[in-house]
């Protein structure tokens, strides 16, 4: 199985998000390639964290965004060297654009580049319903925020898309891998 794993600068659910993938990774070795693909802002959420050494280092290729097409992520979706492309945690700013076809950006680019060539596209949200979430800050501190009644409806959007599948939490990265 050969991933693309694409993340933006969310915060929120993104050291669960590794922590699954890198789990996934130990567990299947060879048998799973990942390579990461960063947005800017993901590679400062990574230092933030302080998951940027463990990123490189665990998995199988890792590239940060220098505009929409470098890396050229697109080119090696569209002729097969990834079975699929993950992309999560997903920032409300990085749906909306994929919700309506803006391609701006290497994440958002790649995603929609990933359809056109018959690449199955998961995407996990973390403003995937309105209201309320409680996140955990690199320190350990809580934090509230607000996912707004707009932020959540690009995600109902996304769902309708034709390609994009949508998933909620990062404990369904397993399944996602194990069925495709």
């Amino acid at each position: 199985m050969r991933v693309a794993w694409g993340l933006t600068g969310s915060g929120d659910k993104f050291r669960e998000t590794y922590e699954v993938m890198r789990a996934l990774k130990q567990e299947q070795g060879d048998e799973l390639k990942i390579d990461l693909y960063l947005s800017r802002a993901a590679e400062q959420v990574s230092k933030f964290y302080k998951l940027e050494s463990q990123l490189k280092a665990g998995f199988d290729k890792y590239f940060v965004e220098r505009d929409a097409n470098t890396p050229f992520i697109s080119g090696m979706l569209q002729t097969g060297k990834y079975d699929l492309l993950l992309i999560a945690p997903v920032t409300g700013n990085t749906v909306a654009k994929i919700a309506i076809g803006i391609a701006d950006t290497l994440i958002s680019n790649a995603a929609i580049q990933a359809v056109k060539g018959f690449v199955p596209v998961y995407i996990m949200p973390v403003d995937f319903r309105e209201g309320v979430i409680t996140t955990t800050l690199p320190n350990g501190d809580s934090l509230k925020l607000r996912v707004r009644k707009e932020d959540a409806e690009n995600v109902r959007r996304l769902e309708k898309m034709e390609g994009f599948h949508v998933f909620e939490n990062p404990d369904d990265i397993p399944s996602i891998i194990k069925m495709s």
